[in-house]
């Protein structure tokens, strides 16, 4: 049997369905430090992380692959993709942890930022290239940024996430070519699907849809889920829409009746019994108790 990946948030951490924040940003040596320098293989379900590595040494796991990390460098991971990381006592840089509804261009959308999006990538840097400088700068300012405001999304922290990544999968492209890694095709399926569910969240499609959109049956589809995530289809789909309900009713002050409009509720009562089935708690009572947190 194959051994189970472990699920986090932040690596170790895992905080729910209920993430405060849309970007979090922290040194790599804050957190591997912590773990004797090395992170174990595991995955993200909803963030697409971003680590800049500007100094030291080591190596990047992407599921079975290896690959050594010379500074400066980018590794991009997407959700849902194994990974784990070996690093140095003198490692620098920074990880960038981003809720993925937040990107500009979902993974695995057409096209071929989504594409490159879709697979975990090291992409290497040089001190001697424009944009090679540039997304090093750009990535010492979204840092800066995010350090200095407060949570909540920002257009500028938001500018300098999708210059980074657009200029560095062009550098990716320079220097590789179209040559595909070794990306596990459930993975693809798991990242797609992802996409689909945020493009049609409001419609609440049954899993079949993502199945006929996917090109496989829904056995097949609930298979591939169940194997990466440990739910099935149907129960990741509504969690989707918990996570945006919960999004929507920690970030605005919008009546609980029209964020379950938003999401594509017609009747308030129900949107209610929904979120308490799924969380033990009534929307009201769910802000309520994160109000007391904050």
């Amino acid at each position: 049997m194959m051994r189970a990946i472990p699920t986090y948030d932040l690596y170790g951490e895992k905080t729910g369905d209920s993430p405060d924040f849309w970007l979090h940003c922290e040194t790599i040596p804050s957190r591997s430090s912590l773990h004797h320098w090395e992170i174990g293989l595991h995955r993200h379900e909803q963030f697409f992380q971003i680590l800049y590595i500007e100094a030291g040494s080591g190596d990047a796991i992407f599921g079975n692959d290896v690959h050594p990390i010379v500074p400066p460098a980018v590794i991009t991971v997407p959700p849902f993709a194994r990974h784990g990381f070996r690093f140095s006592k003198d490692i620098d840089g920074y990880v960038f942890t981003v809720l993925t509804s937040h990107l500009k261009t979902m993974p695995a959308d057409r096209g071929r930022l989504g594409e490159w999006l879709a697979v975990p990538r090291l992409t290497g840097l040089s001190r001697e290239h424009a944009d090679s400088r540039y997304i090093a700068e750009t990535l010492h300012r979204l840092a800066a940024e995010t350090a200095a405001r407060r949570t909540g999304p920002t257009d500028l922290c938001e500018a300098y996430l999708t210059a980074a990544l657009r200029l560095t999968a062009r550098l990716f492209a320079a220097g590789r070519g179209d040559e595909e890694d070794g990306a596990n095709e459930n993975e693809r399926r798991l990242n797609r699907l992802t996409g689909l569910i945020h493009q049609h969240l409001r419609s609440h499609k049954p899993a079949s849809f993502y199945a006929r959109e996917l090109g496989i049956s829904p056995t097949h589809l609930n298979r591939v889920v169940k194997q990466l995530t440990g739910r099935n289809t149907q129960t990741l789909i509504n969690g989707k829409l918990i996570d945006e309900a919960q999004r929507e009713l920690l970030f605005t002050q919008l009546p609980v009746q029209e964020i379950g409009y938003r999401l594509g509720f017609s009747d308030p009562a129900y949107f209610s019994r929904f979120f308490l089935t799924h969380t033990g708690l009534s929307p009201r009572q769910w802000r309520m108790a994160q109000n007391r947190v904050a």
